[in-house]
């Protein structure tokens, strides 16, 4: 975890898992680097927070694979589910629901986003994902999680890397970089001076 900048009231936090997802940033929002995984997002949001800092909103900036063919570009996402997290079997064993799908607010229409600890290499488990989601991501829903417990509101946006599963075109490390130039482009059109 590491934070870089101040995070103030009146602007967003950027949340972002690795440094080449912030390459292209520039220094006038606070980000937060995490780390990869739920764990990692989740515990280093909630230490953030703890503290009594709060921004105007998180906006949780990353990569993400594509679940169907053809997908790409930058996505606001509508809604967020854990692909790695058994619900219907934890809700027949305790009669209570655990890590329940999240709607985001002001993204009508946008993408689903699956998030998992579990890494989707192959075509099977791509195909199964794509029965419920768009795209696939390792800390979307432990962000929105995290921000919507401290009560601040949050946003998803997630550039297309790759396709998820075997097979694909590029790698994710080869389609990094150029991604993280269009996050930082949205961050641009979307964050900049008098829009936050």
């Amino acid at each position: 975890m590491r934070l870089i900048g101040t995070i103030a009231p009146d602007r967003p936090l950027l949340v972002i898992a690795v440094e080449e997802e912030a390459a292209h940033l520039g220094g006038e929002l606070p980000v937060l680097l995490t780390g990869i995984g739920k764990v990692n997002a989740s515990v280093a949001l909630a230490t953030v927070l703890a503290r009594g800092e709060r921004p105007s909103e998180i906006v949780n900036l990353g990569t993400a694979g594509a679940l169907r063919p053809g997908l790409e570009g930058t996505h606001l996402v509508s809604r967020v589910v854990q692909h790695d997290l058994d619900t219907p079997v934890l809700h027949s064993l305790t009669g209570r629901t655990y890590g329940a799908d999240l709607t985001l607010d002001g993204a009508d229409g946008g993408p689903v986003l699956a998030t998992g600890d579990l890494f989707v290499s192959d075509a099977g488990a791509r195909d199964r994902l794509a029965a419920r989601a768009d795209l696939v991501d390792m800390e979307g829903y432990a962000v929105a999680t995290a921000a919507r417990r401290a009560g601040v509101p949050v946003r998803l946006v997630k550039h297309v890397s790759d396709e998820a599963g075997a097979g694909a075109d590029r790698t994710w490390r080869e389609s990094v970089d150029g991604c993280a130039q269009l996050l930082a482009a949205w961050v641009r059109d979307h964050l900049g001076r008098g829009r936050h």
